[in-house]
């Protein structure tokens, strides 16, 4: 017979802080792409971002600009 969510629940509350803490970080992990998986989706990002700036389709802002614009939203 498999074991029951509520058992293991009961199980995990067992557990010393420290492993409940271990076991936490790991469920949460699991929930996620793994990060050589984001960085891939990243770098691909990039580089579409960069042949469609190549190719006019986006323009550029200068870092000035971008950062005056942010001072100004922030206030």
């Amino acid at each position: 017979m498999p074991t029951s969510l509520k058992q293991i629940e009961e199980q995990a509350r067992a557990l010393s802080t420290e492993d409940r803490a271990k076991l936490a970080e790991t469920l949460l992990e699991s929930l996620h792409s793994p990060v050589s998986d984001i960085e891939r989706a990243w770098a691909e990002e990039v580089e579409h971002r960069i042949a469609a700036f190549d190719r006019g389709e986006i323009s550029a802002y200068s870092a000035e600009d971008v950062f005056a614009d942010a001072r100004r939203i922030s206030r």
